[in-house]
C-alpha cells in the first residue's frame, strides 16, 4: 500500500515510517501538519493516511478537519485517524453516512503490530475501524445533543448564561425576567438534561458540562 502519515511528533513520525516500509508499505509523504497532508494526499493519491488529530498551528482538531476534506475531495482514500484524544464533533461528522475506509485508534490502546497492521489493511479494503472508547463518546455526545435540543430557546438562553458562572439574579437582570421565572427555567432544564436532585454532584455543574460537551 501507498500510505501518506501526517504526525507532528518527529519520533513516532520516523518511528512509523520504519515501520510501514519495513512491512512491505510504500510512504511517499511523511508531514505534520494539517495543510501539508492536504498537499501530499492531493500530489501521491495514496491508499490510506494515517492522521493524528491535533497538529500545528493550534494543536487542537487540524487532523480531523484534514480528514473530512480528504475525504470529500478524494473519497477513494482510505482514512485512519491515530491519536491519543477523542474528537467527538468532527469524528461524528468523518463517521457520518457512508463511512467506508475509515478509523479511529488510540494510540495508547494499541498493543500488538499486528493488529495495527491489520487495522491499516481493513480501512484500505473498505471496512471501518473503530476503538470501542470511541463509539462511547460520540454516542454519549450524541445523546447530549439531542437532551439540548429539547430544551426552549429561552432555556438554551438561561443555560448559555450558567456557563457564563451567571448566577440566578444575574440571569435575571441579563433576560429582564423575574428571579421566580429563571428558577422554573433553571428546573426545567435539570429536568430535561436528567438531573434529578443529587446529594452528590453539583446539578447546576453537570448541566454547564452538558452544554459543553454537546
Amino acid at each position: 500500500m501507498r500510505i501518506v502519515i501526517a504526525e507532528d511528533a518527529v519520533m513516532l513520525r520516523d518511528g512509523l515510517c520504519l515501520l510501514l516500509t519495513s512491512r512491505g508499505h510504500e510512504v511517499p509523504a511523511a508531514v505534520g501538519d494539517g495543510q501539508a497532508l492536504r498537499a501530499a494526499v492531493e500530489e501521491h493519491r495514496p491508499d490510506l493516511a494515517v492522521i493524528d488529530v491535533r497538529m500545528p498551528p493550534t494543536h487542537t482538531d487540524e487532523g480531523l478537519r484534514a480528514a473530512i476534506e480528504i475525504r470529500r475531495d478524494h473519497p477513494q482514500v482510505g482514512l485512519l485517524v491515530f491519536s491519543q484524544y477523542i474528537e467527538t464533533h468532527y469524528a461524528a461528522r468523518l463517521l457520518a453516512g457512508e463511512a467506508h475506509g475509515v478509523g479511529y485508534l488510540l494510540k495508547e490502546r494499541v498493543a500488538d503490530v499486528k493488529d495495527f497492521l491489520e487495522a491499516l489493511r481493513r480501512i484500505a479494503a473498505g471496512e471501518t475501524v473503530l476503538d470501542p472508547q470511541v463509539v462511547t463518546q460520540i454516542m454519549g455526545a450524541a445523546r447530549r445533543a439531542e437532551a439540548l435540543q429539547a430544551l426552549t430557546p429561552r432555556e438554551r438562553e438561561v443555560l448559555s448564561l450558567m456557563t457564563q458562572g451567571r448566577s440566578n439574579s444575574a440571569i435575571a437582570e441579563a433576560l429582564f425576567l423575574s428571579y421566580g421565572s429563571v428558577e422554573k427555567h433553571v428546573t426545567q432544564i435539570f429536568t430535561k438534561l436528567g438531573l434529578p436532585p443529587s446529594d452528590n454532584d453539583h446539578r447546576r455543574v453537570l448541566a454547564v458540562l452538558h452544554y459543553l460537551q454537546a
